[in-house]
């Protein structure tokens, strides 16, 4: 019968007040030869908080200088509330304040992250490999708290001659079941194990974990703890809920040109969840939203608006050549691969015996159509869809609801071209509020 797997970690006391420009490695080594201490041996872990290398590495600041150190740090702003910003900094980590630090440090000072955690642990690694003699794992800590936790954990900011995670996907449990999805981040399981011990205030900022023999390797390869850093493209959960909302908002551009791959009907529903929130006069739900997911659909409706234009074109009086290249120029929705069509029903509407206030009644209900619209386009770039919303339903209505078969009070509000976008548009230049504001 095999032994029952375990581990020992303990914390390494006689680490002393670490300066500017101290040789971590020595001053662990000589820690850890200790009276009554077992030393360090092929194998073990050393988990290392990140505090000391900042000071070590001389990432000390006055402390009023915080805010400044924090912006930065950011390369992103993730979330505020009130003074407290959750922000992406320069190593890519997602942490409160950027992982700018007020304790563990002299009054008046606060700490910044180590530039490379990677390299300061492999610093340490190497150093410790020189002084005794050992082949021992490192990771580098810092705290943050979590989505969806209360609390704080340590985790791995650096990492050097430990296996960063265990990727057991393509294997099966006990069960039999295949893991599809399972990738283990083993240095931060390491990294919170050591803090058990560490603790916040003790003194105590470097932990030996002994017993994982099979997490500590010497392959030059090995990717260090930045390797956990999630890629932007795989991150659901990018930004917080007010700042998703205004990135949404931003990211909502006219998309005229679109790949060929299919639109997934699930997202236009979930935009259409949305639309339907706007408000409305007198507690009505004016809208609706004719989706055109076959090809079919969409051919035989953009031909006969087609034709519809080109006849009003020619009573205009316009020249065939001019013709044809207006019409060449609202090709927008037939590059889509999927259409939607917004209308808008005023059935709730107030009954008026004069023109001015019958004219008012409707402008509400086209004001409610148009939040609607706003809302769809929104949430469709929040699902990463472009669209372009172009008006060219309203000008054929009659012909829109006899193709689409829809009830005579449908108005339909132009047509929205969804897809996904071909190229990413340009930056949306900077436009400031102030001239469209008028205070009284």
């Amino acid at each position: 019968m095999s032994a029952a797997p375990e581990y020992r970690v303990w914390a390494l006391p006689g680490i002393p007040e670490v300066r500017p420009g101290d040789d971590l490695a020595k001053i662990i080594a000589g820690a850890a030869l200790g009276e009554g201490l077992p030393g360090l041996a092929d194998g073990d872990v050393l988990v290392v908080t990140s505090k000391i290398l900042s000071k070590a590495e001389g990432r000390i600041l006055a402390a009023e200088d915080r805010e400044a150190a924090i912006d930065a740090e950011t390369v992103r702003l993730v979330a505020r509330r009130g003074t407290l910003r959750v922000v992406e900094n320069r190593l890519g980590l997602v942490m409160a304040a950027a992982g700018v630090d007020a304790s563990n440090t002299r009054a008046g000072t606060v700490l910044l992250l180590p530039e490379d955690p990677d390299a300061s642990a492999r610093r340490i690694r190497e150093g410790l490999r020189e002084a005794l003699g050992v082949d021992v794992g490192v990771v580098v800590t810092d705290t943050a708290g979590r989505p969806w936790r209360k609390g704080v954990t340590d985790f791995a900011i650096g990492a050097a001659g430990v296996r960063v995670a265990d990727d057991l996907r393509g294997g099966v449990d006990a069960y039999g079941n295949p893991l599809v999805a399972t990738v283990v981040a083993t240095v931060d399981e390491l990294a919170a194990a050591g803090d058990l011990v560490k603790g916040k205030a003790g003194g105590l900022p470097v932990a030996v974990v002994r017993g994982l023999p099979h997490v500590v390797t010497d392959d030059a390869d090995e990717e260090g703890a930045c390797w956990l850093v999630r890629p932007a493209v795989d991150d659901m959960f990018r930004l917080g809920t007010s700042e998703a909302v205004k990135e949404a908002v931003s990211l909502r551009r006219t998309v005229r040109e679109f790949t060929d791959d299919p639109v997934d009907p699930g997202a236009v529903r979930r935009a259409v969840a949305a639309a339907v929130t706007a408000p409305a006069p007198h507690h009505t739900t004016p809208w609706r939203f004719v989706l055109l997911e076959s090809e079919e659909s969409r051919t035989r409706l953009l031909d006969a608006m087609r034709d519809a234009w080109i006849a009003d074109l020619r009573a205009d009086g316009l020249s065939e050549d001019r013709i044809a290249r207006r019409v060449r120029r609202g090709d927008v929705l037939r590059k889509a691969p999927y259409l939607a069509v917004p209308c808008l029903v005023t059935d709730g509407a107030h009954a008026y015996p004069d023109a001015r206030r019958a004219a008012a009644e409707r402008e509400m209900f086209v004001v409610a159509a148009g939040a609607a619209v706003q809302n769809f386009l929104v949430t469709l770039a929040s699902e990463r869809l472009g669209s372009a919303w172009v008006s060219s339903t309203m000008f054929c209505p009659e012909v829109v609801r006899e193709v689409l078969a829809l009830p005579e009070g449908w108005d339909p509000m132009g047509a929205v071209a969804i897809g996904r976008p071909a190229a990413s548009p340009p930056a949306r230049p900077a436009r400031d509020a102030e001239p469209f504001v008028t205070v009284r």
